[in-house]
């Protein structure tokens, strides 16, 4: 069986990714004791074999005179500058399985990342899922925040020019879908502010575009309805329907009014 870093939090590792030189560590031949040399119990166990584990040798495993192997990233061994030969007593090994495992969570974040832009709290729920415990993850999130890797600000921003293009929205609705991602209600407004400004639109504007799109799906039938000054049953569910579409948008108060006229006016328009 194979040992992998699985300690509690003890220290934390450098996220940076860089690695110091190694020192012997890539030697795949076998040092072993001599014949008939005696062995302490107390001994610290000797470092026999450094095997590079495939695709890419970025993760080794090192074989030892006694004990069973231990499965570590280069990078941890690189820092260690331990190498084939050394002896590996318990506060050495201790330092060499924490710092493996906190360049293992750093790596599956910023692979995460890689992938797409995400929230300080997105990536914390999917470190979680990947079963890295709290004590590593913070300590890491914290890290790559500083060095830029996270920005809740900018991830924001990008968010509400995306639904700005492609499903305009308002911005109650903007702001909702922010906090789901884990930014703070402040982080949202200010994005969603500086998108609104940057775009030149505002929750009246989006809610005529929005109101225009609503009715240009409708059939002639329910156009009819909303168009019409005489009070009935379908001009009251195609209001109903409406509004529940603005509102479900994002669109309060003057903003929803103003989607609301504006669908009755392309409704009229239509009906002439």
């Amino acid at each position: 069986m194979v040992r992998t870093a699985s300690l509690s939090r003890h220290g934390g590792g450098d996220p940076s990714g860089h690695s110091a030189s190694p020192r012997r560590c890539l030697s795949s031949g076998v040092s072993k004791p001599a014949k008939n040399a005696p062995v302490s119990p107390s001994a610290p166990p000797l470092i026999i074999r450094v095997e590079p584990l495939r695709p890419r040798g970025l993760k080794v495993r090192l074989h030892l005179d006694r004990g069973e192997p231990l499965e570590i990233t280069l990078e941890a061994l690189e820092r260690s500058r331990l190498g084939v030969g050394d002896p590996l007593p318990p506060d050495r090994q201790n330092r060499l399985l924490n710092d493996d495992a906190d360049i293992r969570v750093r790596d599956a974040a910023l692979n995460l990342i890689s992938y797409r832009a995400r929230t300080r709290a997105e990536l914390r729920t999917r470190l979680r899922q990947k079963g890295f415990p709290p004590a590593r993850i913070d300590p890491c999130l914290d890290r790559l925040q500083e060095k830029g890797f996270i920005d809740d600000g900018a991830v924001a921003e990008a968010f509400v020019r995306d639904r700005l293009r492609h499903r305009p929205k308002g911005k109650a609705a903007l702001s909702s879908e922010l906090r789901r991602k884990g930014v703070s209600t402040e982080t949202a407004g200010t994005a969603i502010e500086r998108v609104f400004d940057d775009a030149e639109t505002s929750d009246l504007a989006l809610a005529r575009e929005v109101a225009e799109q609503w009715a240009a799906r409708q059939s002639a039938a329910v156009l009819e309805a909303l168009a019409s000054d005489t009070p009935s049953a379908e001009r009251d569910k195609a209001r109903r329907r409406l509004h529940g579409y603005l509102a479900r948008r994002g669109f309060r108060g003057p903003a929803l009014g103003t989607g609301m006229d504006r669908a009755r006016d392309v409704a009229r328009s239509g009906a002439r």
